[in-house]
């Protein structure tokens, strides 16, 4: 799909990114630690500092490149997070200013009148953004449910984009993603995956096929609730390329201080997600035990229709979990009881949270008693207490 901007008449080139040195491949947990750092020198500090610039001294007559204004060239603080991410997801990450700044980048990609195919259930601001450009004529909208594979592969051909998320948000439904890919890529669509759920830790959307992964570094990536930012993943120094542009043209640029802290917060994201995993699992096995509780939504349960193929493709389960109970009333009677657990929208955070997400406008296909979970770092024996004395005021 062409990108129908125009490039700028006049405009200084960009300083060329640093080739990345060839190094042995190294484990997840090693690059989180070690990518992204200043030149390995005496004197050097460990991080990479907050620049607070917006311009940059010109290059002297006669010599080209060099950094000049923000919006257009990379700071070192952004190509330090790329490189981390990029090297995470095995691909050419770009920063947003935040991950619906990304969502809409990829967006721009697609032409006039295209075709996008996107989940039924997924992030309710990918479906407010698809429903406004469709009213503006921009493309055409098509909402398939990800887990019934023929048919939402049948649609993936005849799109331009699809755009896939898996474990779905809120509902955590498991999409069959190397199948999907494969549908979409045979048809000449490009391919997306929200991966903010599973991380790259978890899942490498790329290696299944996907062109682009995109996350929500606001979440699990910074993982401390103090920031708004994106990420998106192309799959080739091109792909990666174009979508620079989109983030110049649009302005939607990371801010220095956030870029700071999501790089930080990514240093510490294995240790994060292993206990938030690791205790999602064992609420996911208490809950489903519960006599106030209806249903469970984990793919880590055997039980989980998502189960077999969410092991197939993923080296881990996530730290999100999802859990019904018999009303809205019921469901806003835990938000409200909880202590420990804050009642709170987003997720990925240290600190656990929890949210009736069908209270929100625009999810109308989420059960009203369903609940959200983020799992946090607390012990889990804690978390346990909270929720089941919540869940008393349920069933008194």
């Amino acid at each position: 799909m062409p990108d129908q901007s125009p490039d700028p008449a006049a405009r200084p080139a960009p300083p060329a990114r640093p080739a990345r040195p060839a190094r042995p491949a190294r484990r997840p947990q090693t690059a989180l630690i070690a990518a992204g750092r200043p030149a390995d020198e005496p004197g050097q500090p460990l991080n990479v500092p907050i620049i607070m610039a917006s311009n940059f001294r010109a290059a002297p007559r006669g010599r080209t490149g060099g950094r000049e204004y923000t919006r257009d060239h990379a700071t070192p603080a952004w190509e330090a997070l790329e490189e981390v991410a990029g090297e995470l997801e095995g691909g050419e990450a770009v920063a947003f200013s935040s991950g619906m700044a990304a969502v809409a980048a990829v967006l721009d990609l697609v032409p006039a009148g295209a075709l996008v195919v996107a989940p039924t259930d997924c992030y309710m601001g990918v479906h407010v953004l698809l429903a406004d450009g469709q009213q503006q004529g921009r493309w055409r909208a098509e909402l398939v449910d990800v887990t019934d594979t023929a048919t939402a592969a049948a649609a993936a051909r005849r799109a331009d984009l699809v755009w896939l998320e898996s474990p779905t948000n809120p509902l955590l439904d498991v999409a069959d993603l190397r199948a999907l890919c494969s549908a979409a890529r045979d048809g000449g669509a490009l391919v997306a995956v929200d991966n903010t759920f599973a991380t790259p830790l978890l899942q490498q959307p790329l290696l299944l096929g996907a062109h682009i992964a995109m996350h929500s570094a606001t979440k699990f990536f910074g993982g401390h609730s103090d920031l708004l930012l994106g990420i998106a993943v192309g799959n080739s120094p091109e792909l990666g390329e174009r979508l620079r542009r989109r983030r110049e043209f649009a302005g939607a640029i990371p801010g220095a201080l956030e870029t700071f802290l999501v790089l930080r917060g990514l240093r510490t994201l294995w240790l994060r997600l292993e206990q938030g995993q690791r205790s999602a699992g064992e609420l996911a096995r208490r809950l489903a035990d519960h006599s106030a509780v209806t249903r469970v939504r984990y793919p880590g349960l055997a039980s989980d229709p998502g189960h077999a193929l969410a092991a197939a493709q993923m080296t881990g389960f996530g730290a999100v979990l999802g859990f019904e109970v018999q009303s809205a009333e019921a469901a806003n009677a835990v938000c409200d009881s909880v202590r420990l657990i804050s009642a709170a929208t987003s997720l990925g955070g240290v600190e656990s949270t929890i949210e009736r997400r069908g209270k929100i406008a625009g999810q109308e296909h989420v059960p009203p008693g369903f609940l959200r979970l983020s799992v946090g770092c607390e012990h889990v024996e804690d978390l346990w207490d909270d929720l089941a004395g919540a869940l008393a005021h349920v069933s008194a």
